[in-house]
């Protein structure tokens, strides 16, 4: 009998276990698909010699999450590759706004939109790296990280305080106004807030496009040499040299509930796993609740809660293999490893409107994948291994182009979607569609069907939204690994801090049950320590 069962090999679930393995439990990993992965995950399926990935492709919250730094994953065969610039977004008269890890590079970017955004863009910056450290500490811990969150408040202080704050909760249209003059920054950030669900007029969407566009200027948007998949393969390379197990194609069912505690699960073949100390779920927060757990352990609060949860904006992607590069109408985009597709600030609010409408967008905002300028081993020299989303409702009630997309995603809805994409691409890289030698369509049922979790093709957990992140994610008054069944514990991306490859969820659960796990000497101990050391500092 292992200590822990992990209910999926995503990234979360996978990091989760690595944690427990490096306290000494014993860990058993259990994972629906015949691969692990979750959403992280590629293959050749669109063209032999093109490496695709099947989900996400570009890792920012990776390379600065302390979380993934503190397990070594380079040590186990992971190595990070770079396009030559980090994000370009494109205009179809030819100017482009360009994200680069030189400052310098993405200022003079700027400047070229309007003179003096370049300062502006260099002040944003300096604030970023003034909270940097705290910031990150506070996203990556637990929730309330008290700890951080003063040093981050003192830090906040010394940038404007109140005046800083507030920024971070604007929508990104505004702050992009107040900060910028000329549309380039103003673009990047909306861009990146829309990486989310975040509309250009939601609040709290400044802050995350902020986030995101300094992020990518300070560790770029890299991607794992050879595919996503090498960053899951270092992972649970990881995992095994230190004991753990992980098996896949076995669909858990059942969390097994006894005396009111989670002792173990039930696969779908009826087979039981027991866990001696804990359970943690690296799943959606609608399928534990809902599915995986009977009503009856659970209080009805929660359930009522549960039907007021909101998922983030569904996702339709096309994977292609490309005879040769993108032809960018602004040479600058062909540099940037992820390019944003809009041509302004207005048609990013009428894309958001429409979803918010219930309508398949007519102009839908694209980001762009340039896999093979990020990564050269992605597809023979002189192609291009590319792929492009963009969101749509959960719910259709109309398409905005009048050409008859009902939402049922049968083959015709699929074929009309995937044309409307590469129109759109067409739009900022005229004889794209020459260049097709193959494509493959991930429509939201195909999407959910790949991996569990990507509930309708909802790929981070729940809405990034407001109302649904700190102590409201993934349920009012939560904000926590901890479930209300002792035992049992939330390790997905439905759990603070949300979507994104960064293992914190993951690794928040698993500390959350060495902690309820830790010998009562143990803690007392510790405890004592902790005062001594305390006190020993006062004198």
């Amino acid at each position: 009998m292992p200590d822990a069962v992990v209910i999926g090999a995503g990234p979360n679930g996978l990091v989760a276990a690595n944690v427990l393995v490096d306290a000494g439990w014993s860990v058993e990993v259990l994972e629906e698909q015949p691969e692990p992965g979750g959403a992280v995950r590629h293959d050749r399926g669109v063209d032999p010699a093109f490496v695709n990935d099947l989900f996400s492709s570009f890792y920012p919250l990776a390379a600065a999450s302390p979380v993934l730094a503190a397990l070594h994953p380079e040590e186990h065969g992971l190595r990070w590759s770079h396009a030559p610039s980090v994000l370009a977004h494109p205009l179809t008269d030819g100017s482009c706004a360009l994200l680069d890890r030189n400052v310098d590079a993405t200022a003079a970017s700027l400047d070229t939109f309007e003179a003096g955004d370049g300062a502006a863009w260099r002040r944003l910056h300096d604030v970023w790296q003034n909270l940097r450290p705290d910031l990150l500490d506070a996203l990556f811990t637990p929730f309330p990280p008290v700890r951080a969150s003063a040093r981050l408040a003192l830090r906040l202080r010394a940038a404007g305080g109140l005046r800083m704050a507030r920024s971070l909760v604007l929508p990104v249209r505004r702050l992009g106004e107040e900060e910028f003059r000329g549309q380039g920054g103003r673009l990047l950030l909306a861009g990146n807030a829309l990486h989310a669900d975040l509309a250009p007029e939601s609040a709290g969407s400044g802050g995350f496009g902020w986030l995101m566009a300094m992020l990518g200027q300070t560790y770029g948007f890299p991607v794992p040499a050879g595919g996503s998949g090498a960053l899951t393969s270092a992972l649970v390379h990881r995992l095994r040299s230190r004991g753990g197990r992980v098996r896949c194609g076995q669909r858990v069912d059942r969390v097994v509930v006894r005396g009111g505690r989670a002792v173990g699960v039930r696969t779908a073949a009826g087979d039981a796993v027991r866990a001696r100390r804990a359970v943690l779920a690296d799943v959606s927060v609608p399928a534990l609740y809902g599915e995986l757990l009977d009503p009856e352990h659970l209080p009805a609060q929660v359930l009522d809660d549960l039907r007021r949860f909101q998922w983030d904006f569904a996702t339709f992607k096309v994977d292609w293999a490309l005879d040769g590069p993108v032809p960018w109408q602004a040479e600058q985009a062909s540099r940037a490893g992820t390019v944003h597709l809009s041509d302004g600030m207005d048609e990013l609010t009428r894309f958001a409107a429409q979803i918010a409408m219930r309508e398949v967008p007519d102009r839908p905002f694209l980001i762009f994948g340039q896999m093979t300028t990020s990564d050269a081993s992605r597809s023979p020299r002189g192609t291009e291994s590319a792929w492009a989303y963009t969101h749509i409702p959960h719910e259709i009630r109309a398409d905005a182009a009048d050409e008859g997309i009902t939402g049922r995603w049968g083959t015709k809805d699929q074929e009309l979607m995937a044309d409307r994409m590469e129109r759109q691409v067409e739009r900022f890289a005229p004889g794209f569609r020459s260049l097709i030698r193959s494509r493959r369509i991930l429509a939201p049922p195909t999407l959910e069907a790949l991996d569990g979790n990507l509930a309708g093709g909802a790929i981070n957990g729940g809405t990034t939204a407001i109302h649904q992140q700190l102590v409201f994610r993934p349920l009012p008054g939560t904000g926590r690994p901890e479930t209300p069944v002792p035992g049992l514990y939330l390790a997905s991306s439905g759990a603070h801090p949300g979507g994104g490859v960064h293992g914190a969820p993951g690794a928040n659960a698993a500390r959350a049950a060495l902690r309820r796990n830790r010998p009562p000497g143990l803690a007392h101990a510790q405890r004592l320590l902790a005062h001594r050391d305390r006190t020993g500092a006062r004198r």
